[in-house]
This record gives C-alpha cells, sequence and structure tokens, in this order.
C-alpha cells in the first residue's frame, strides 16, 4: 500500500517497534503497540483536563487581569492546552498559543511540572535536552536546575523571571489528578511593562486557589492551600 520495497517497510516497522507503536508477533506479523495506546490516552486526558478547568482558568484571569494558561505534559513535551488573554496584550501578543510546545526548563509551568515528576522521568526528559541561554536569567545547566527543581518542589510554585522571553514574567502552580501526581501547571504572565515579577506573585494566593479547584475537579482533594511565602506546605 506504502509502494516501498519490503526492506524499507520492514525499517519502517522497526522504528515504529523501538518506540513501541507496534509489537512483533509469535506469527511475525506486527499489530498496534502500547505506544499508540498511551498517545490516545494522553490526547483524551489533555481534553478532559481543559474542560473542567475552563471555568477555573477564566475567573483567575477576571481576578488578576493577567494572561492565564493551563499546560500539560503529553509526551515527551509540555503542551499549553488553554489559554485565557487578557485585554491588556492588545497591542503586545504574548508568544504562547494552545498546541505549541513551551520549554521545559525555560518557563515557569515547565519547571512546575518537571519538580514533581519522579527523579527517572524527570532525568529521562532532561536527558534529550541541550541548554540554550536565551537570557541572562536562563538556567543553562543541570545543577542549577536541579536547584531550582528543589525549590519549586518546597515551596508549591514557580516563577519565571524573564528566562525565555526577557520581557516575560510568569508564576505558576501544579495541578493533580485523582492519584495525587501532578500532570499539569496553570500560571499568570504579562509583560514586565504591564507587572513587575514581585506584582504578579501577589496573586500567588489566587493562582494556588485555583490550581487546588481544578485538582479537586480532577479528583484531588487538597489538605489545604500551600504558602505563598515560599514556606514548605504539604497543599501542593
Amino acid at each position: 500500500m506504502l509502494g516501498v520495497h519490503k526492506s524499507t517497510a520492514l525499517r519502517i516497522l522497526q522504528t515504529l517497534e523501538s518506540a513501541r507503536f507496534v509489537r512483533r508477533t509469535g506469527a511475525g506479523t506486527y499489530v498496534l503497540g502500547s505506544g499508540l495506546i498511551e498517545l490516545s490516552e494522553l490526547a483524551l486526558g489533555s481534553m478532559d483536563l481543559r474542560q473542567p478547568a475552563a471555568a477555573h482558568l477564566r475567573a483567575l484571569q477576571r481576578a488578576t487581569g493577567h494572561t492565564v494558561h493551563l499546560a500539560q505534559l503529553t509526551g515527551d513535551e509540555i503542551i499549553y492546552i488553554d489559554k485565557v488573554d487578557s485585554p491588556a496584550f492588545d497591542a503586545v501578543k504574548l508568544p504562547s498559543r494552545v498546541g505549541r510546545a513551551v520549554s521545559i526548563y525555560a518557563s515557569a509551568v515547565g519547571k512546575t511540572i518537571l519538580a514533581y515528576l519522579p527523579r527517572q522521568e524527570r532525568d529521562r526528559l532532561l536527558s534529550h535536552v541541550v541548554f540554550e541561554k536565551f537570557t541572562d536569567t536562563t538556567f543553562t545547566d543541570h545543577d542549577s536546575l536541579e536547584a531550582e527543581l528543589a525549590r519549586i518542589n518546597g515551596c508549591g510554585w514557580a516563577v519565571d523571571n524573564g528566562e525565555h522571553d526577557a520581557y516575560v514574567m510568569c508564576v505558576a502552580a501544579p495541578i493533580r489528578d485523582s492519584r495525587g501526581q501532578v500532570i499539569a501547571a496553570a500560571s499568570i504572565t504579562a509583560i514586565e511593562v504591564i507587572a513587575s515579577l514581585d506584582q504578579l506573585k501577589s496573586n500567588l494566593p489566587l493562582l494556588l486557589e485555583t490550581a487546588n479547584k481544578i485538582s479537586y475537579e480532577l479528583g484531588y482533594a487538597p489538605p489545604a492551600l500551600a504558602s505563598a511565602d515560599g514556606g514548605s506546605s504539604p497543599a501542593i
């Protein structure tokens, strides 16, 4: 059907097999593999998350006046799956858009999700990363990033101090599923001329409350709101 030589078809199948999209049976034929099932589940998960989060994200945008994002780990990428724009950005548009992958090490949502991943999974994702210095505040090596991830894990929220785009400030909080696993992050974003990082951080109580509400919609019941002063808290 592909119109290619059998040896080419075999190489394609071997590539798909290495990624677990197909598997070879004892009879020597190929059937759909677990990797394809995982992809479909991830796609469904993205749609399932966006729906219960939508009202909470829009309420957060109205309360803060800033752009709100929802990002989720999908395969090996962290993808924006929802965005509520601020009217303050009519003249200057943020580079983010739904469906776009975000830097896993130079973004608040990326660092938030990384901070709560099991060590083995985090190391696997970072093993593919070539650290690039986008701005003066970008984390450009594993050690400095790991120290930042430990801080995030301890306090329950992350910041982006212009680490990918120097003019973009952001704060983010984790979202958990019914098993208590962090699967996504919500964020508040503004360009620096609209709000400084400290001004965005003043909205942390609202952001953490929103993240908790979305987590609750997904079946997780946080014991209490995380501390917004940088102290350790078990809530998030």
